[in-house]
Order: C-alpha cells, then structure tokens, then sequence
C-alpha cells in the first residue's frame, strides 16, 4: 500500500508503514495535550522501528475551531475524511450551546456507527487513589454507543411531541404509570437484539484473544426486564450459539441447576473454567458499582448498555487516579473505523498555559497502536508512563497529592516520557 491509507480487508486492518491518520486537536486544553502526545507518539514509533515506520499526521476540524473557520462545529468534510482513512484519534471537544449538537462526541460515534466505547481502566503504580488496592483494578470496559437513552429520542416538557406521545401510551397502551403527565418531559430507550449481539460478539471475542477469564454483563433488567433484561438474555444467547465450546454462561448453569441441582451444576461450571472457558456472568448495576469497590479483581471484560457504560467507566476511574489518566476509543470491528480519544473534558481554564496531565490521549494513542496493528509501540510509550510516574516526575494533579513529587508541565511531562522511552 502506497497511497497511506490503512484499509480492512476480510475483517483485517492492512496498515501501511507510513500511516495517515486524522487529528483532531481539540478544544480547550486540547492543543497543548495533543501538541505533548503527537511528539511522544512520533519519537516511539521512531524509536521502535528505527525510521522504518512513520505516522503521517492529517489535521481535520471539529469543534470551537471548526466553528472559528467554518462556520460548523463538525464539518461534513471532517466525516469524509475519518470514513475515507478509517482511524483518528482526538482531544476534548466543547458541546455547543443552545441548541445543534447535544453533543459532538456522540455525534461523531453516531454518525460513524461506533458501536463500541472501549474503555480499559488499570492502575499505574504510585498514581494517587481513595482506594485501597487501587492495583486489584484491571478491567476493559465495552460500552455500547449508539443506542440507551443516548439516542436522543426524547421531547421536552410542555412540547406538543411529548403531550402526543403520553396521550398515546395512556389511551392506545393503558399506561397508568407517568405520575404527573401535564408536566413530564418523555424519553425513549432503544436496546436492541442487534446492537447488543454485535457489542457482545466483540467483547468476547476480545476476552478470548486477550485470555481474559470473564465477561461480566452489567444491567438493571429486574427493573427494566424488556430493555435492559432482553440485553442480559440476548447476549447469553449469542455466547452459547456463537462462542458454545469456548464459553460457559451463568445461564447454562441456571439449566443444569434446575434439571441436576446445585451441586451439578456448580461441577460444571468448575469443569468448564479448570478447561479454560471463558466465563460469561452478569450483575445488576447498582451491585456491580459496589462490588468494584469491593472486590474488583472479580471482575474482567465488562459489557453492558450505553448510560451504565458511562457511570461504570467513570467510576473505575476514579479507583486509578481519575478520567485524566484514563483512555478511550470507540470503534466499529467490523468497518475497521475507529477515533481513539482524551475521555476527560476541556478544562478551559487552562487552556494554552501548558499545565495538564496529557496522559488521557496519550493512552488512547496506545490504543490505537495496538489497533493498528503496532503493539510494540504500545508496550513501549506504556513502559515509559509507568517509568515517569514511579520516578513521581509528574504534572499538578498528581503532584499536589504525592508526597516528594517534581512537578513538571504538560510538555515537560512529554520530555520525561521520550527519554524513559526503553531502548
């Protein structure tokens, strides 16, 4: 391949060794976190390689500075050019206000059917955390992106849209329910057998390449059995008929529990893991946020719907140092498209005073190495992060909370991560 476009062939990225990938700086803190990643990512993969491989960097336009040149917060051509080259990673974007976009980063995941928010969440050592055992944390989390509440199917109170939709539900379906209908504002939640079999496929598929132990589905289907239980059901039936010798569901023992009892069933499933199947459980999500605090070393391949997916991801954060030093991608398997991206917001108070931790995008670009099919540089720009940080060569957030730390700057931190980069 000459022309730098990286293609998918038969479900495969081909990437060549001079890459082109979209960029989109982002707003707020974005410049300076992109400007401190973009030279850390071009040094490893130098380093890696030895010049034999380079990325060849396309800027593209999307949020405050999209609008200050265009006139668009996400211009068409921005759409064109990420679904012509497949891969693009970005910085944090400004959800406009006052009407447009609800918000740029779902519209971006939307209009290029992401379907997969990939958020891995591990601890690196001497990270400040307001848990114990910050180092029990190693999950990857797949969040479904296009459907939930997310879907932005919901009318105002007062609107004629909503009046017309809660007269319908009460006279054509009987809902006594809405207690106070004059004044509800109404949403609806999509979940379907499609949107949740592909995210669940690409989970599992993930757990069995990364020989991970489990794939935990997080739901609330005793409340919300048609929605959130048809995921849970749905998702157990496409392991058993896709992924049957590979894997052993919490719903295969429920049937050996009811036709053979407990003590059979609890053999089979010990059976099923001493053979090295994947273990598909679920958990309702108010029990899952406690129990990751808890006991999270329980817990591995997490899959759940779109809302919990964002509570979760979060929250697992917080557990190894915050959304500041926490990646993301999102990510369609099966069109090979991808944007990789900062999960934290823009701060515009800091904006151009080259003061924050950078490290969310970078991580993401690690990410997205490792979809490329590049996990050498991966491993290396991971190996130096946790070099820096050990060393407590760190930027404000984490230095006003460690005790002998050197505080450095977004760049400076950049320059300590390119010279702890491994030979």
């Amino acid at each position: 391949m000459t022309d730098g476009k990286i293609k998918i062939v038969d479900g495969t990225l081909m990437t060549p060794d001079k890459p082109i990938i979209p960029f989109i700086e982002g707003d707020g803190t974005g410049p300076d976190i992109w400007r401190a990643a973009q030279r850390v990512f071009d040094e490893a993969v130098k380093k890696v390689y030895q010049g034999k491989r380079a990325i060849q960097w396309k800027e593209v336009l999307a949020g405050e500075k999209a609008f200050n040149q265009t006139g668009s917060w996400l211009p068409k051509e921005t759409l064109e050019i990420i679904d012509e080259y497949l891969i693009a990673i970005k910085g944090p974007l400004t959800t406009p206000i006052g009407g447009g976009f609800r918000s740029l980063n779902v519209a971006l995941r939307q209009e290029l059917d992401l379907y997969v928010c990939l958020r891995p969440v591990r601890y690196f050592e001497g990270v400040p955390s307001p848990v114990k055992h910050p180092e029990k944390v190693d999950m990857v989390i797949f969040r479904e992106n296009t459907e939930d509440i997310y879907a932005g199917i919901e009318f105002p109170e007062g609107t004629k849209e909503a009046k017309e939709l809660v007269d319908i539900l009460q006279k054509d379906f009987g809902v006594t329910s809405i207690r106070f209908p004059e004044t509800s504002a109404i949403a609806i939640k999509p979940i379907s057998i499609e949107g949740t079999q592909r995210l669940i496929r690409s989970a599992i598929e993930f757990a069995l390449k990364e020989k991970r132990d489990s794939v935990t589905l997080v739901h609330k289907g005793n409340i919300m059995k048609y929605t959130e239980g048809g995921f849970k059901n749905w998702a157990y039936d496409l392991a058993e008929k896709e992924f049957g010798d590979s894997v052993f569901t919490w719903q295969q023992y429920d049937k050996i529990k009811e036709s053979h009892g407990e003590k059979e069933a609890n053999k089979a499933q010990a059976d099923a893991l001493a053979a090295g199947k994947l273990l598909i459980k679920d958990s309702i999500a108010d029990i899952f946020l406690q129990q990751i605090l808890t006991r999270p070393d329980e817990f591995d391949v997490v899959a759940t719907m779109n809302l919990n997916g964002d509570y979760i991801s979060d929250a697992l954060a917080a557990q190894v140092g915050g959304i500041g030093i926490a990646p993301g991608a999102n990510i369609n398997y099966v069109t090979g498209h991808a944007i990789f991206e900062a999960t934290h917001g823009t701060a515009p108070k800091y904006a151009n005073l080259d003061k924050v931790n950078p490290s969310s995008v970078i991580l993401s670009g690690c990410l997205l190495f490792e979809h490329i099919g590049w996990p050498e540089v991966s491993k290396a720009i991971t190996s130096s992060l946790e070099t820096t940080i050990a060393k407590k060569t760190v930027t404000y957030d984490f230095a006003r909370l460690m005790d002998g730390a050197t505080e450095v700057s977004c760049s400076g931190f950049a320059d300590q991560l390119i010279q702890n980069l491994p030979i």
